[in-house]
């Protein structure tokens, strides 16, 4: 059996920005008119400090002014949850994906998610890391969350995704309350393994974890178009 194709987009280190302008290109190919791909996956790493909230809020006017205080981007997002920190260090996926070729709905997508990043942090030799109900949607260490997750699905079309800490500042996690949750922490892979974990190292593994989970072929392009 043939299986879907996606198209791998990887940005390197760009500002956020950048790849919300790509995330918006892809949904706007994808609703127009469904080509021969399922879609694309879109990875990049943050160049700089950004706080995002999503449709739920989770900043008052004051807590955003004090973040941008700080030198951090602020940006309302249309994607589900609450505040969350985007920096250097992150692995960002967003996978643009039309899921009717991939035989998903909004909910399997993000159980897929979810077991992407479980199946990479075990490739990184962390078995422990587990995926947890809602309101812990996410994967986490005990009670520290180390793969945010937050999508919007429209007619079909995913947008937004998962964030990884590999060798996140955590300090900046810190200024917030990640997610909404109270009581609980955060973690990174460089943290876990007591050793520095680059984006780059986890890039081959996580491409193999989402090709074994979302049952599709990877595809490359030169550039982002």
């Amino acid at each position: 059996m043939l299986l879907p194709a996606v198209r791998l987009v990887w940005l390197s280190q760009v500002p956020y920005a950048e790849l919300l302008a790509l995330q918006q290109r892809w949904l706007r190919r994808l609703q127009a008119e469904p080509g021969p791909e399922a879609g694309a996956l879109l990875l990049c790493e943050p160049a700089g400090p950004v706080y995002t909230t999503g449709l739920r809020g989770g900043l008052t006017s004051e807590e955003t002014a004090r973040l941008r205080a700080l030198g951090a981007e602020v940006r309302p997002l249309g994607r589900g949850g609450l505040a969350t920190f985007h920096g250097p260090g992150q692995l960002l996926c967003h996978p643009v994906l039309d899921l009717r070729p991939l035989g998903l709905r909004l909910r399997t997508h993000v159980a897929a998610l979810e077991a992407c990043a479980v199946r990479l942090c075990e490739l990184q030799g962390l078995p422990g890391a587990r995926a947890r109900p809602p309101p812990y949607t996410g994967v986490w260490l005990g009670e520290r969350k180390i793969c945010a997750i937050g999508v919007r699905c429209g007619r079909h079309v995913t947008s937004h995704g998962l964030a990884l800490n590999c060798s996140t500042n955590l300090t900046w996690f810190e200024h917030i309350v990640p997610c909404g949750l109270v009581g609980t922490g955060v973690t990174s892979l460089s943290e876990e393994l007591q050793r520095h974990v680059t984006v780059d190292e986890v890039i081959p593994r996580f491409l193999e974890a989402f090709k074994e989970t979302y049952k599709c072929t990877l595809t490359s392009e030169d550039s982002p178009s």
